[in-house]
């Protein structure tokens, strides 16, 4: 950036980047470019299987409410219009089974990676206190509890956590990388353990509509809470039901009081959500045909890729719900990774999501058909 080393500037934002690498873990993105590279060099193109991202359209009705509510010249509110308020408790209450949702037990957020960064040091949490989250996991619960100055500690069963200093708790189920799923029974133990040590507990679901070999099933059911939401808030996102990752559609719901804190937090940062992104999210929620549609392409590519894969030598093990196979070949995961960068197929490495991973890779069904079937036809 500043040609002269000694400029002052330049001193400064060396020191900036040094800090911000003692706080936060290495990007792990940027591992993954040289393999990226040999798998773009294939004659018939890469086929990236790496990241969860949507490829296919958002639905019709989805654009055209966008379309409908582009002329909002006016601030959103943080709470969200009654409309979206009355979308997503709507949905809490026949999707998820959460009979008592209301008005404030609901709170949209500008898509949920954000909320996941930023929840700990919204909360308040910071030296002394400790944030858990799954042995294997996706990275941003660490950096959450990292930015915050919390302290990060991982588990494979959370209610043999030691409860002292745990102000956070992560759930995970569907799980991002595995596709495990907590069953009910799972939920249950868990959150009475939670209660009982007054240990807020966040659950993140945003797969939870992309049960394959299981059902997933929310905290905030209510055989699971009780039908009270006391110390306990879901996660939910729009991203990978409704293909809106584009649109940063997303929301918490559950504990009143605990949203209601963040709220006010939220109105002091100007954290809106988009007033026309409100209204997709209310036209999304409002149909389910779309999300029918989309999950029968995910299964289709999930079943090809799952042959495929198993053919070539792979071992599946959990990948019961969500968008991604949890696979190995009993290696080393880079070795793997740079296999299947011959082949011209970009995976991710397992260790991405914790030291437990190391001998795995996940494997996204996010891709188009065509490349999809492109990736089979060279595992075969």
């Amino acid at each position: 950036m500043f040609s002269d080393p000694s400029h002052p500037y330049a001193q400064r934002a060396e020191t900036t980047v040094a800090a911000v690498s003692d706080r936060l873990p290495a990007f792990p993105w940027d591992k993954l470019e040289p393999y990226k590279k040999t798998a773009a060099a294939h004659p018939d193109g890469i086929v990236d299987l790496s990241v969860g991202t949507p490829v296919d359209p958002v639905p019709q009705l989805v654009r055209q409410a966008l379309i409908d509510a582009a002329d909002s010249p006016g601030y959103p509110t943080v709470w969200g219009t009654k409309e979206l308020r009355d979308a997503i408790t709507g949905w809490l209450r026949g999707r998820l089974g959460a009979s008592a949702a209301g008005h404030r037990n609901v709170l949209p957020v500008v898509g949920s990676k954000e909320l996941v960064a930023w929840l700990p040091t919204q909360l308040g949490l910071g030296a002394g206190d400790k944030v858990a989250y799954p042995r294997l996991a996706y990275p941003t619960y660490e950096v959450g509890a990292r930015l915050c100055g919390a302290e990060a500690v991982v588990y494979d069963d959370p209610t043999e956590l030691d409860p002292a200093g745990v102000r956070l708790l992560w759930l995970n189920s569907p799980s991002n990388p595995t596709g495990k799923v907590l069953d009910k029974d799972e939920l249950v133990r868990i959150v009475a353990w939670a209660r009982e040590h007054g240990i807020l507990l966040f659950s993140d679901e945003c797969y939870l509509e992309l049960g394959w070999e299981a059902e997933p099933v929310s905290v905030l059911h209510d055989d699971v809470c009780g039908g009270s939401y006391e110390g306990i808030v879901a996660v939910h996102s729009l991203s990978k039901r409704s293909n809106l990752a584009g649109y940063r559609a997303a929301f918490v719901a559950g504990d009143a009081d605990v949203l209601g804190e963040l709220l006010e937090i939220r109105k002091h940062g100007g954290m809106m959500t988009p007033a026309p992104v409100q209204a997709a999210t209310v036209a999304a929620l409002g149909d389910d045909l779309h999300v029918a549609e989309q999950r029968g392409r995910y299964a289709a590519r999930r079943a090809a890729l799952r042959t495929a894969l198993e053919a070539h030598g792979f071992r599946v093990e959990h990948s019961e719900a969500s968008l991604y196979l949890w696979v190995t070949r009993d290696e080393p995961c880079w070795d793997t990774v740079a296999h299947l960068a011959d082949l011209g197929i970009l995976v991710a490495p397992g260790d991405f999501y914790g030291e437990a991973g190391a001998r795995f890779v996940r494997v996204a069904f996010t891709a188009t058909d065509e490349r999809v079937e492109a990736a089979v036809k060279r595992l075969g």
